[in-house]
């Protein structure tokens, strides 16, 4: 159980870097502004209290050090999925990663941010109710894809 769980943190944390690294790669050479994890934040301390969907999170009720409960979470979440994929990946994976099951891991997981995360702050599943919702579609996939590259280079890191 110990190797399960310091597999996961490590390789959880360093595919969590990488998607965070991509991010503000694509951030400065589109110049779109980084990442916010303010109203994550927001939106998880209001999960705490047992409140998962909002209309508008930014009308929420506010919470102290939002911005650093959304990179904790985001970073904890990157474990969980980590964590995910060490239980159903084939037996040895950990030891002797392949990319296929880190890559189908990376790209399921964009469902969590469609159908959980951007409902549950307004956005709509998919971010339907945003503008320009195929653009944020699109950069969701991307980004989730990076991540499980990042799963699978972690892994084999760790390995």
């Amino acid at each position: 159980m110990a190797d399960f769980l310091y597999r996961s943190v490590l390789i959880g944390i360093g595919a969590t870097a990488i998607l965070d690294l991509w991010v503000l790669l694509m951030s400065r050479i589109f110049s779109t502004p980084p990442a916010n994890w303010q109203p994550v934040g927001r939106w998880f301390c209001h999960l705490a209290r047992g409140k998962v969907f909002h209309e508008d999170i930014s009308s929420a009720a506010a919470f102290p050090y939002e911005l650093a409960v959304g990179w904790i979470g985001h970073y904890v979440v990157g474990i969980v999925f980590a964590a995910i994929l060490l239980a159903v990946a084939p037996s040895g994976w950990a030891t002797h990663p392949t990319l296929a099951p880190a890559m189908i891991v990376g790209i399921v997981t964009v469902g969590a941010g469609w159908f959980l995360l951007q409902p549950g702050m307004g956005a709509g599943i998919a971010a339907s109710k945003r503008p320009r919702a195929n653009r944020i579609r699109a950069m969701n996939i991307a980004g989730h894809v990076v991540f499980g590259l990042g799963l699978y280079g972690s892994a084999l890191l760790v390995s």
